[in-house]
């Protein structure tokens, strides 16, 4: 089954078209705020305008508003085609792709981008891929308290980097392709934000008046 993958939680705003677990095409670009401007022409530059019975979709943590852009496009685009949507954590994505990096870790750490000096924090096992406690949202300090000395991925890491200068922190962002990685419990997430921390922002609907 074909799956078209989107990826706008961060700072990337990236899509693929998988196959049978495999990468057919994808595009990633870091584009800050530009979420909403790239996101469809990207989509359409696919093979079939990235057609698929299948949509998965970061529903977060992370940038409130690159979530929401996402999960519209990926909910109006399952209209239009009767697509399946489903949704993937932003943190497990990192996971996945830093394990496959460095298939001699058997744990790391996830840290994104979380706003008002906090980032976002969950650690994960390699075998199985899994998460290994709860999402939280923490001051950098706090966060690397909790690292214990395991490695860490993702693009919060900078806010760590000058507590402490000798710990194993890599910065990355997520990229829609290394979806094929995630064992399929981890895309299977109801398609909604889960946002780690309260928005700044709710839509009528998140303030119960629509």
């Amino acid at each position: 089954m074909a799956t078209l993958v989107i990826e706008t939680a961060t700072a990337a705003c990236s899509v693929a078209l998988l196959q049978d677990g495999e990468v057919i095409a994808s595009g990633h670009e870091v584009v800050g705020r530009g979420h909403a401007e790239r996101l469809v022409p990207m989509i359409g530059a696919l093979p079939g305008q990235g057609r698929a019975p299948r949509i998965l979709v970061d529903v977060g943590p992370g940038s409130f508003t690159g979530v929401r852009v996402g999960l519209a496009a990926a909910l109006g685009l399952a209209i239009g085609w009767k697509a399946e949507v489903t949704g993937y954590s932003s943190l497990s994505l990192v996971a996945a792709a830093g394990f496959a990096a460095h298939p001699e870790w058997p744990a790391l750490a996830v840290i994104l981008e979380g706003g008002h000096g906090e980032v976002f924090m969950q650690s994960f096992t390699a075998s199985p891929l899994a998460p290994d406690g709860p999402l939280q949202s923490l001051l950098p300090a706090a966060a690397l308290a909790a690292l214990g000395g395991r490695p860490a991925i993702g693009n919060g890491v900078r806010h760590l980097s000058a507590l402490a200068p000798d710990a194993l922190l890599i910065e990355s962002l997520p990229d829609a392709s290394d979806a094929r990685l995630l064992p399929a419990a981890l895309a299977a997430l109801p398609a909604r934000p889960i946002y780690g921390r309260a928005p700044d922002a709710k839509t009528l609907a998140e303030r119960g008046l629509a």
